[in-house]
């Protein structure tokens, strides 16, 4: 969930309670290269590791790397190893339902209800009053989901959620506010439009989304794991976590990510996220009127000054005036932040601990700003 500038945060608990999976704000003052800015994410604020790729516009990656893979071999991080993504899946679920969209297979304003009958229904909640592109875009109402995390990750860590776990968990609470009256990112919306992808196509949501964006894509270090699938592929640099601040940190690299699903459970690199961002911008992969409507945002202020939120994609405003295009997303272990500007710019880092603190988050934040602001 995004985690608005204004929260006060107590702790790494208190932080994958709020942010599963977590989109970007990026307007902070830049820092005067991005090797410093990867370098003072280590020094400064602590992550044992911190990532980058920054593709041009032409198509060429620079990539940077600070810190340590490991904290005990103390070995160096590969700068485009493989790390998890977190809510940027948001956006590659929204792509795959948008090209149904574009097939006539699923109405975009269509109540949810047509596809996934009977299943949303709650105090307030009636799935023949809440749209499909009300799920993409947050609008929905829904209640989050993850208040299961509220005694942290770790107990967590080996345990197999089922989609339909999560969506019971959320339908035993109230909506928070009636369809299409508010903007409220929840990571339960992206749970339904999985079951919704099964639903319309009768194939898992992992394959169809395979399939249809990331095959469609040319992404080869992109994936969603499958059930059961708890490793990272190599090379990567391991996750930690801690519930407790006074604690040490854990390896939380071996982690079951079924808690999140469709809605952050992905696999992927720096330079293929910016692959990825590259080519739905340029529309490689919608048609054009699904592309549109995909950028048609509404106002949502907690992404930061100027921030909008479209279907599974964020216009954000960076400090040289550039507006870019992304997502970002938070899951135990990985932190990651990413956008493509109109311009072709993109640029992804990542960090191996999720910021427990607004400074450090938007220290992370000021790092894409830094590699899509400044001169090549």
């Amino acid at each position: 969930m995004i985690a608005p500038r204004t929260r006060r945060w107590t702790g790494a608990a208190a932080l994958a309670l709020a942010a599963l999976c977590t989109t970007t704000v990026a307007h902070a003052a830049a820092a005067p290269t991005m090797q410093q800015a990867m370098d003072d994410l280590v020094a400064k604020d602590k992550f044992p590791a911190a990532v980058a790729a920054v593709q041009e516009s032409d198509g060429s990656t620079r990539t940077y790397a600070a810190g340590v893979a490991d904290l005990e071999t103390r070995e160096e991080p590969p700068a485009n190893g493989y790390v998890r993504i977190g809510s940027n899946t948001k956006t590659f679920t929204a792509v795959t339902i948008l090209q149904l969209v574009g097939e006539g297979k699923v109405k975009l304003d269509g109540p949810v209800e047509t596809y996934l009958p009977g299943l949303l229904r709650g105090k307030g909640i009636d799935g023949r009053k809440i749209t499909v592109r009300q799920l993409l875009q947050h609008t929905s109402g829904l209640p989050e989901y993850t208040d299961f995390l509220a005694k942290g990750a770790l107990p967590y860590q080996h345990t197999y959620f089922q989609p339909r776990d999560m969506l019971d968990m959320a339908l035993k609470k109230k909506a928070v506010f009636a369809p299409g009256t508010k903007w409220l990112y929840t990571n339960t919306n992206y749970i339904v439009a999985g079951l919704l992808i099964e639903k319309v196509t009768g194939r898992p949501a992992i394959e169809e989304i395979t399939n249809r964006t990331i095959k469609k894509t040319g992404l080869t270090d992109t994936y969603f794991p499958n059930v059961g699938d708890e490793q990272v592929r190599t090379p990567h640099a391991k996750g930690y976590h801690r519930d407790d601040p006074a604690k040490p940190l854990t390896d939380i690299t071996v982690f079951d990510p079924s808690s999140a699903w469709t809605a952050g459970q992905m696999i992927s690199t720096p330079s293929d996220l910016n692959r990825f961002f590259t080519a739905l911008i340029d529309g490689k992969l919608l048609k054009p009127a699904q592309l549109k409507q995909m950028r048609t945002t509404v106002d949502a202020p907690q992404i930061g000054p100027g921030g909008g939120y479209g279907l599974g994609l964020s216009r954000i405003k960076l400090s040289c005036g550039r507006t870019a295009w992304g997502h970002g997303g938070a899951i135990p272990g990985y932190y990651t932040t990413n956008a493509v500007t109109e311009n072709g710019r993109a640029a992804a880092i990542a960090v191996t601990h999720l910021p427990t603190t607004l400074p450090a988050r938007d220290h992370v934040e000021a790092s894409l700003n830094t590699a899509l602001c400044e001169r090549s």
